[in-house]
């Protein structure tokens, strides 16, 4: 995407294994391309494995500040305790916040105590689909899946993001297959597909496969979260 259209503060929720962080991270370093002043706010709690502050030196070459617990940076301190300084870039008007929530409902349960800043006209809240994950391969499973987040932060979804991947091994039909069940979901909850999510080495034939949908929004991605352990 060349412009992003959303609202200023971004809440990123999905299933473990959908790429929630990877989109996150990939999204405040696009956002931060643009010239926009930027942030991310990591908030999940509950998976100490994919951390976007893992990737906090790179993020803050670039000029993105990092807010996560209250020890910073440390994948072994693991404690359910969130500085109170996640809430200057949310207070910021100036800054485009993107914040990597939990993956499942118990995980954004965190979102609860910062509740005022999501309740505004200022913010989105994203659901990134994998329809290659078991619990969100069908409409069901995914309806299931948001409306137990729903249910249990009282907020709205505003958007589904199709991230439909099967790691290196992912395919432009996976991306399809995604962006079909998103589409049939889309249309139950009436919440748009905003974004099909493509590594930058399928882009064209993604493009090419696609180019007779229209409304198929593409999000270039490039591969930062445990790119070594992938290779092994």
């Amino acid at each position: 995407m060349k412009n992003f259209k959303d609202k200023r503060i971004r809440v990123i929720v999905g299933h473990y294994g959908s790429g929630k962080t990877e989109f996150a991270v990939n999204y405040a370093f696009q956002l931060a391309e643009q010239g926009r002043k930027t942030a991310l706010v990591d908030l999940d709690i509950a998976n100490p494995y994919f951390r976007s502050r893992e990737r906090q030196q790179q993020l803050e070459e670039k000029g993105i500040r990092v807010y996560s617990n209250t020890f910073g940076y440390d994948i072994t301190a693991d404690l359910p305790a969130i500085t109170a300084r996640i809430k200057a870039p949310l207070e910021d008007v100036a800054c485009h916040a993107v914040v990597d929530a939990g993956g499942d409902d118990l995980g954004a349960r965190i979102l609860i105590q910062f509740e005022k800043y999501w309740k505004t006209a200022d913010c989105d809240l994203f659901c990134v689909v994998n329809a290659n994950r078991p619990e969100t391969d069908t409409v069901e499973g995914a309806m299931n899946h948001i409306t137990r987040i729903e249910q249990e932060t009282k907020l709205k979804i505003t958007g589904l993001i199709n991230n439909t991947h099967l790691l290196k091994e992912t395919t432009a039909e996976d991306i399809i297959k995604g962006y079909q069940l998103c589409s049939a979901l889309s249309a139950k909850l009436d919440i748009p597909v905003k974004y099909n999510c493509c590594m930058e080495e399928l882009l064209d034939v993604l493009q090419l496969k696609t180019k007779e949908i229209k409304g198929f929004h593409l999000f270039k991605m490039k591969r930062y979260m445990r790119s070594s352990w992938l290779d092994r």
